[in-house]
This record gives structure tokens, sequence and C-alpha cells, in this order.
């Protein structure tokens, strides 16, 4: 059997354990984020989608289109010919969206009561969280504004009117919109 011996010159007791002590820190610290070895789920990157436009009539489960007026009005038309009521939906961030009025160059905005209007210029009442239903049909909720910590969406009335984001709920079909390619 083999017997260890320290000799002279060789690493005392109290070396010893700081050097495993500090080989032991060394261990435990994080890799750096660029180094291939770092642990943890990888973050997937979605750049590519910030940006897209795309130009969509939204028909709504009412069976209107949903339009912005010159004016900065919101509402519903029956008329499938209206050019008020091509939009143009931007992807801002992932799930985030920003409804453009393609003539009236209004954006599609829900204040902080809840209420539909056009925006002249992109703001934070203008960003929208998207979100595909069990239906197809697609629902849009302010990405900032909650009422009693429920979502304000948008929707139209069964008179193409538009409802306040506070009267909506996610399963309600009143805020369903199926987007039809132009």
């Amino acid at each position: 059997m083999w017997r260890w011996q320290v000799s002279r010159g060789g690493l005392s007791r109290l070396g010893c354990l700081s050097l495993l002590l500090l080989l032991g820190l060394l261990c435990c610290l994080p890799a750096p984020a660029n180094s291939s070895a770092a642990v943890g789920r990888h973050v997937r990157s979605y750049n590519h989608l910030q940006g897209d436009v795309r130009r969509r009539k939204l028909f709504s489960f009412q069976k209107f289109f949903l339009r912005i007026d010159p004016n900065g009005t919101v509402n519903g038309t029956k008329s499938k010919d209206d050019a008020l009521s091509i939009l143009e939906i931007t992807s801002v961030d992932v799930g985030i969206v920003a409804i453009k009025g393609l003539y009236s160059n209004f954006y599609l905005a829900i204040n902080k009561k809840g209420e539909l209007y056009g925006a002249r210029q992109y703001g934070i009442n203008c960003r929208l969280k998207e979100r595909i239903e069990e239906n197809g049909y697609n629902t849009y909720a302010s990405a900032d504004w909650r009422n009693r910590k429920r979502q304000m969406f948008v929707g139209l009335s069964a008179k193409g009117k538009p409802l306040r984001g506070r009267k909506t709920r996610r399963k309600n079909t009143a805020t369903h919109f199926l987007p039809i390619m132009v």
C-alpha cells in the first residue's frame, strides 16, 4: 500500500485548503454570455419578425369590416369595397402589433378608459396584443391598459359601433376578427 508523505517545500494544510477553495469558486462561476459553454435555456431571437407589415381587412364576427375614418373615428362597415377598411398590421414586438389605416393614416388606439379611437402618431395607446383564438379568429387587446386586472379588447357591436374596452372579454365574439388578405 502506498503511503503519502509531504516533503519539505510541499504545500501546507492551510495552502491546500485555500487552493481547493479557490478551485471550487472558479467552478461555480457562470460562463461568459458569449461563450458556447453557457448553460441554461436557449433564448430565441424573433428579430426577423419585428417590422413585418401585413395589409389586411379585419372582418368581425358581427359581419362588419373594421375601418378608421380620416377624422380618427373607428367603426364598422358592411361594404367590402370600402378603402378605409384596409389596414396595415405591423409587428412591433413578439405578440404586439400596431394597426394603421392605410388611407386614413391613423393608428387604432385604446385609451385608459377603454375607448377606441384613431391616433395620428404611434404611441403607448396603439400597442395591441394579437392572439389567435381556438375558433381561428384573432383578438386584439391593449398591451398596456387593463380594467380591474382584465384586458380591454377591440370590439364592434351588432350595429358596427365600437365597444368600450371595459365591457369586452376574450371569449365575447364581438371581439373576434378574421384577418382577410387584400
